[in-house]
């Protein structure tokens, strides 16, 4: 069908040339516009994010306000200071109950050796003072190393310090 023409009619082109200018126009615009476009959604949602975290910082203000205004309390303060540091009221006589099953349990899950029974045992690590542990610790971390077992390499040892009148080890 494609012989078939109609006499006086001639055939016109697929595009025209406004069509063509319309074409260009329109892809210019979008291509113009896709930047701006793409950062207005993107700090849209920036702003969105900010003010969450603005928010949640306001509601940790808030609880901070708050706990600030119940440590104003003496009340609340002594009963912190009753359950944190176990202070106690002059007059009163604190104690510390200790489960020996749970201690017993968490010694024998943890592949320790259950604790001694007996006055040889010594006091119970609870009793003590913190600054005890605290100074066992430091003599611990003072002491020299144990030997080593045999078959394993023995671990280097610090060079010895310089004795204090000898100076030819330094240039000077």
């Amino acid at each position: 069908m494609a012989g078939w023409r109609i006499p006086g009619l001639a055939a016109r082109p697929r595009f025209t040339s406004r069509a063509t200018v319309l074409v260009l126009v329109l892809c210019s615009l979008v291509a113009i516009l896709a930047y701006p476009t793409r950062q207005f959604v993107s700090q849209r949602s920036e702003i969105s994010a900010q003010r969450a975290r603005a928010e949640h910082a306001r509601q940790q203000v808030e609880q901070l306000r708050r706990e600030k205004a119940r440590w104003q309390d003496p009340e609340y303060v002594k009963a912190q200071a009753r359950t944190r540091l176990h202070y106690a009221m002059p007059g009163e006589t604190p104690y510390i109950a200790v489960d020996p099953a749970a201690r017993g349990a968490a010694n024998s899950s943890l592949g320790a050796p259950p604790p001694a029974a007996g006055p040889a045992a010594g006091p119970a690590k609870a009793a003590r003072p913190w600054y005890a542990s605290v100074w066992d610790s430091v003599d611990a971390a003072a002491a020299p190393a144990a030997p080593a077992a045999p078959g394993q390499p023995a671990p280097p040892s610090p060079p010895a310090p310089a004795p204090a009148g000898d100076s030819s080890s330094h240039d000077h």
